[in-house]
């Protein structure tokens, strides 16, 4: 059975579902990574999503959808991890028509990791990332050995505009209202379990456990 994880920005839902993985003997579909992959393969679909990005603009849940089929049909034997995806009451609408469709494993869980706004901000401003090799660190919880300097390759570590305090915030008000929805969805379906999503890694990781 396939299961979706879901939350805000900076919740943890990808260190978390690399763990489930690797636990739970699934597919993994992030469809930011499905993008990047796309977009630096220039497939057909990649290139309609990178026009939409350049621009600033969403890209069309039809290409959205069109990827993880793509994924899907590669994988129709195995269960999967959606880390992120849906985003919204109709992607999910689009996402379970899919399923049913191509006859691949169902979703059993939708599990939403839950966060308090400040603490989200504390993550989030407080990441950083190495310009050359992309390595992620944080001031707080995970910083380097020298201030400013990559740990593992010596490459200057910076702050992404987008970690900001007012676009952060301006990002977790924006996700609040376009998720609201997709909760109700999913309770309807009787598949919503909210996970508390404080602490360390394997704090987390063991709530989330019993329902791979």
């Amino acid at each position: 059975m396939s299961i979706v994880l879901f939350g805000p920005p900076g919740a943890g839902k990808g260190t978390q579902s690399e763990r489930m993985v690797k636990e739970g003997k699934k597919t993994h579909i992030s469809t930011g990574d499905l993008f990047r992959a796309a977009m630096k393969n220039k497939t057909p679909l990649g290139i309609e999503a990178k026009g939409y990005v350049d621009n600033g603009q969403l890209v069309p849940d039809s290409i959205t959808i069109g990827l993880v089929r793509e994924v899907l049909d590669a994988n129709k034997e195995g269960d999967f991890i959606f880390d992120g995806f849906p985003r919204t009451s109709p992607q999910a609408e689009a996402l379970e028509e899919l399923i049913s469709e191509m006859g691949v494993s169902p979703i059993q869980h939708a599990l939403f990791l839950e966060v308090p706004k400040q603490v989200l901000m504390e993550r989030l401003t407080g990441r950083r990332l190495c310009k050359d090799c992309g390595a992620v660190y944080h001031v707080k919880s995970a910083p380097t050995a020298k201030e400013g300097i990559c740990d593992r390759c010596g490459g200057e570590t910076y702050q992404r505009k987008d970690d900001s305090e007012d676009v952060i915030a301006t990002r977790l008000e924006a996700y609040a209202k376009s998720t609201e929805p997709l909760k109700e969805y999913y309770q309807q379906k009787g598949l919503y379990i909210e996970i508390d999503g404080l602490g360390d890694t394997d704090s987390v990781f063991s709530r989330i456990k019993p329902y791979l």
